[in-house]
């Protein structure tokens, strides 16, 4: 019997799971499952067991009697649930899915804490093959600085270009295809300030021809595509930063415009209010839209960082006091005068994966040359400096706008720990997942460092559901404290220890697996919350949002994200509560990369201190790996 070609059983597969493998980015949207809404009785049952390692028994029994009360049947649960499923009608009908909007104004838009460090994740780049340039004195630009620059904007126009054309093939796994849509909200995006709760805007396809350009605290508004939509010569996009550079040098310093992209790092009830103002006046209206409708920011640094990566990665954080930048931006490119470079997002309109493959795609070409269609071009628009009408008040606000965030970039501990002992190919070689791994390695190094387990985070993507972006993987478990214990413990063998490692693994791979397939309970339970009438809030059915373990267990003093592979760049965020840490890593073939952040002003917190405890486990289960668990 003659075997049918790969190539027809694989198109034959992909039929059978009815979707279609087209180029157009957005083609599978429509075909894609809707995001379930969990049952209420999975729910229940999953809460109250991720409660078990957290509570006293005594605790968790009086937490479980208003669960119980919440999910009776035909109880409160039971009318909220009726509630979101008919919002989950409304909003698929628009494309969406019951979750999307809700996610985005309960865990962004209504957060009003600066987004700076707060919000705002950074990516640092890969230094260039050909290696970093020399720089420039202090308050200069360089050659290679600008010619980076130059083809890094060229590669990103290029990309924009392409999801307007919808030329980015779509995601795909095993399983089938994931959802785009975030993609739509990458180019020309912002988020805007408002009191109470803010927007964001966003526009697709992304039509606009400029970008904005920052230098010492300049803000530009720079055409970057022709008149009739061309595609410029990377030469001619350096020669628009060099007009930039040579604009700014040419004005003395005192005629200079203030710095009002520092407003962006102020509390959004203080921003809020001061951007309203502002609108209302014509010139700072136009220029804030300027800033709104452009593709993203691109930020020329006059300096470069210390090449050390505790100390480098910072500038790609949050800048010198907040300074040269506009946080509000989903993407915002920094590159500093010997070349080296990264990106500080926004975000609340994408998760980490969209804006990474961007970055990816950007890297793999880089040195970036011209394309076939970048024909010379001479009518570009000069570049445009934005102008401010700036009163005294205006004035007061920027100026205490970087007192503040000076003061918050002082509280931020953070590191990098970049690991090269092993890395993904050594832990499948021990059978072991990679990202259950280094959960593991989390959970042993905070219980090594602090005596005890705590409430842990990781996000788990559920984009193979119509507008999915992320659900809570909750880490700690009654199997991770048993393996956490066992493992410190002198007395029990390592064949016993081993057993609850991997016992602990599996259990949080059930749970990676369930929040993946929309099967978590903490947007389930924030759902049926935002489902209530002022007057069901205030009943005892409603208890159990009101008892400490509702709170208590999202109080995550361990907030965690699984970025691999990291080989182009790497990256991470600020710790979500005083006392925690904030953990984004990359694992690679052969190595780990990781930065861990904290707050100086909690004084039991000290990232350095913790990274030397995680490094320790990350040998120490080598070490047990090569002896145990890798066959010679």
């Amino acid at each position: 019997m003659s075997r049918l070609p790969l190539s027809l059983i694989d198109t034959l597969k992909q039929r059978l799971r009815g979707y279609t493998t087209s180029a157009k980015t957005f083609s599978n949207q429509a075909i894609l499952p809707r995001l379930p809404i969990p049952e209420l009785e999975l729910t229940s049952a999953r809460y109250k067991r991720s409660l078990l390692p957290l509570l006293s028994a005594a605790e968790h029994q009086q937490a479980s009697q208003k669960i119980d009360r919440f999910f009776a049947k035909d109880g409160l649960a039971s009318t909220l649930q009726q509630r979101l499923h008919a919002l989950d009608d409304q909003e698929t009908a628009l494309g969406l899915n019951w979750l999307d909007r809700l996610w985005l104004k309960k865990g962004y838009l209504e957060y009003r804490i600066p987004t700076l460090i707060n919000v705002n994740w950074w990516n640092q780049f890969r230094d260039p093959v050909s290696g970093l340039g020399k720089g420039a004195p202090e308050g200069q630009v360089s050659d290679f600085q600008l010619e980076r620059s130059a083809g890094m904007i060229a590669g990103l126009i290029d990309y924009s270009n392409r999801v307007n054309n919808e030329e980015i093939p779509p995601d795909m796994s095993r399983s089938g295809p994931f959802c785009m849509h975030q993609l739509k909200n990458m180019f020309g995006t912002s988020r805007i300030a408002a009191p109470e709760c803010d927007k964001v805007v966003t526009q697709w396809p992304c039509l606009n021809k400029h970008i904005n350009v920052i230098y010492k605290d300049q803000i530009f508004s720079v055409q970057v595509i022709g008149p009739n939509g061309e595609t410029v010569p990377i030469k001619t996009l350096e020669e628009q930063l060099r007009q930039v550079v040579q604009q700014v040098e040419d004005t003395p310093v005192e005629k200079r415009q203030p710095a009002v992209g520092l407003l962006t790092t102020e509390h959004r009830d203080t921003w809020g209010p001061i951007r309203e103002s502002m609108e209302k006046q014509t010139l700072n209206a136009q220029s804030l839209k300027n800033i709104d409708d452009s593709i993203f920011v691109f930020c020329l640094d006059d300096y470069s960082s210390p090449l050390d990566l505790d100390l480098s990665h910072r500038n790609i954080f949050h800048g010198r006091n907040g300074r040269n930048r506009w946080f509000d931006k989903a993407l915002q490119f920094i590159v500093e005068n010997n070349g080296r470079a990264g990106i500080n997002g926004e975000h609340s309109p994408a998760d980490a994966v969209i804006p990474s493959r961007i970055v990816e795609d950007v890297l793999t070409r880089e040195p970036i040359v011209d394309s076939m269609s970048a024909a010379a071009i001479s009518n570009l628009e000069k570049p445009k400096v934005l102008q401010w009408q700036v009163s005294h008040e205006l004035g007061n606000a920027i100026r205490t706008a970087e007192k503040n965030a000076s003061t918050l970039i002082s509280d931020l501990d953070s590191v990098l720990l970049h690991y090269g002992g092993y890395g993904s190919n050594m832990m499948k070689e021990a059978k072991v997942s990679p990202d259950g791994w280094l959960q593991m390695v989390y959970q042993l190094a905070y219980y090594r460092h602090y005596g005890k387990s705590c409430p842990t985070y990781e996000s788990a993507s559920t984009r193979k559901f119509r507008a999915g972006r992320t659900e809570t993987v909750r880490t700690c478990s009654t199997d991770t404290v048993a393996f956490t214990k066992a493992w410190e413990d002198k007395d029990i063998k390592m064949a016993d220890k081993l057993g609850l490692f991997e016992k602990a693994i599996g259990s949080h791979m059930e749970y990676m697996k369930a929040a993946s397939n929309g099967h978590g309970v903490d947007r389930h339970l924030l759902g049926l919350r935002c489902q209530m009438t002022p007057e069901e809030t205030a009943s005892e059915d409603a208890a159990i949002y009101r008892d400490p373990s509702y709170w208590g267990s999202q109080y995550w003093l361990l907030s965690t994200s699984n970025t691999s592979p990291g080989d182009l760049a790497w990256g991470g965020f600020g710790a979500v509560v005083p006392e925690g840490y904030g953990i984004n890593y990359a694992i690679g073939k052969e190595r780990v990369r990781m930065s861990v952040s904290s707050w100086n002003s909690y004084k039991d917190t000290d990232s350095a201190s913790f990274r030397k405890t995680i490094h320790g486990v990350l040998e120490e289960f080598g070490d047990v790996a090569q002896r145990y668990l890798i066959k010679k």
